[in-house]
Order: C-alpha cells, then structure tokens, then sequence
C-alpha cells in the first residue's frame, strides 16, 4: 500500500473505483494500491511476448490525465491497429477519466502520430508535457536543479518511481558523465511504451528526442535515452548532453517488422523517422 497526502486546495483528480478516501478539512488522503507487473516471475516478459501488468490508482491517473490532453493533438482518422476492444473515436473521445488504460493511451499516442512529420511530432509532446506544470515551471526547475552531479542522480532517482506507470519497472545505475562517475543512470528492463506501440517511429518521436528535447533545453539538465532496439531496454543518462539526431545510431533504425501495424518493412530506415 502507497500513502499520498495532498492539499485539498489543489486540483483534483476524480477517485477512482475501489480507491479508499479520508477526507478532511485541510488534507485530503487517499490510501492507493501500487500496481505493477503481473507476471508469475515478477519480470518482464521475453522478446517477442508482451508484459502483463496490473495498474493502480497512481498508474490509472497519469494514463488518463496524459491521454487526455494527447487527445487534443490526435486524429480523427480510425487508428489503424488490432485492438479490438476500442470503439471509434467519437467514443473515445467521451472517455470518463477512470475509462483509459494503457492500451488506449498508447492508441491515443500512435494517433498524434498520424499525419505529422517527426519534428511536428515531438513539438506535441512537448506542448503536452509544459500544459501538465505549472506556469514557470521549467525556470523554478533550473533554479533548483542546475546541471550538477547532485541534480543528475536526485533525478535519476526520482525516475524510476514516477515513470514506472510509462516504462515499466527500472532502476538506477552508475554512469561515466564527462569522466566522472555517478549514479545519474537509469536502466529501463523492457520499455513498456515500446513494447505495447511495437513502433521505432513512436519510441524516438514520441518519447525519446522529446523527454531528451525537454530536460536538456527546458529545464536546463541534459539527459541522453538511448533504446535497445534487440531487447526494448532502455538507458537514460542524465546530465549527459545527448547527439544531434543525425549523429544518433537510432536515426538508421528500421522498423520492427514483426511488432508494429504499421510497420514498412521493405524500408532500410523507419518512415516516421524521416523528416
């Protein structure tokens, strides 16, 4: 069990089923459920099969609250994929907030997708990510953070439990920085975004170059990702300043063939890594 204190004063989200709330004047307390991986070893699963996971209150929340605000940026255009269990889009877009999970979201993902080249891509991402802070944030977040060996392992540390509910389950490593060793490491076991989207296009454009593009120019503490293509791990190194796109190995990356709907796999290179 996870405990999480706020002040009622804040927005809030609306409690979702089976959540236990106690209320009072001043706090509010929600006693939540952790979610997490549902497979019988308690790791992900192998290459080729997709992890089970089951999601809790922290994890159901930031599906939602980004899939919503992605929403506003994605096609009208039927998604083109093989899951069955979602409706058209004028139903989706009439989604209670306790409605989305990750599938939907990654669904909601592959759409912003459509129709865009990569740089309209990640500036979307972007866009979605400064609309979730507070106005000022990136500035008050360089004011506390400057690029220093401290900043780059707090952040690191603080990764793997807030972004459990988008990559799955990681941990913090040590890393060579400009010489200097330091735990600003952090290593993703099996992207969960990556293995649900089974798209190189999705990794780097919606994820990858954008969360890189963000720490490193917004909020002033560089961050370099670089995915395992032959096994969707994942290593992110923060205050490593991260390559041009050209000069970056993924920009050569062809499509997973056998993973993704949408996949072109007489290309030697991704389309939607094309500009």
């Amino acid at each position: 069990m996870e405990l999480i204190s706020f002040p009622s004063t804040v927005a809030r989200v609306p409690p979702a089923r089976g959540a236990v709330l106690m209320r009072s004047r001043q706090w509010q307390t929600c006693i939540i459920r952790n979610g997490g991986i549902a497979e019988p070893s308690g790791m992900p699963a192998p290459m080729g099969q997709k992890t089970q996971y089951k999601d809790g209150f922290f994890e159901k929340a930031f599906m939602s609250l980004f899939a919503r605000k992605m929403g506003k940026f994605a096609s009208d255009t039927k998604s083109n994929n093989n899951n069955n269990n979602n409706n058209n889009n004028n139903n989706k877009s009439k989604k209670g907030f306790w409605d989305w999970d990750y599938e939907s979201f990654v669904d909601v993902s592959k759409r912003v997708m459509m129709g865009r080249n990569r740089t309209q891509q990640q500036l979307v991402v972007r866009e979605v990510l400064l609309s979730m802070l507070p106005p000022g944030a990136p500035a008050q977040f360089r004011k506390l953070f400057p690029p220093t060996k401290w900043a780059a392992e707090f952040n690191a540390a603080l990764t793997v439990p807030f972004f459990h509910w988008l990559v799955g389950p990681s941990e913090v490593v040590e890393v060579e920085v400009n010489g200097v060793k330091q735990k600003s490491g952090v290593h993703i076991k099996k992207c969960r975004y990556l293995e649900n989207s089974g798209c190189v296009g999705m990794c780097v454009n919606m994820c990858k170059f954008p969360t890189q593009d963000f720490f490193t120019n917004d909020f002033g503490l560089p961050l370099t990702m670089n995915p395992n293509f032959e096994d969707m791990s994942c290593e992110m190194i923060y205050g490593q300043v991260p390559p041009p796109f050209e000069e970056d190995p993924v920009s050569k990356q062809p499509c997973y063939a056998d993973f993704c709907s949408i996949a072109t796999p007489s290309s030697p290179i991704c389309p939607k890594l094309q500009a």
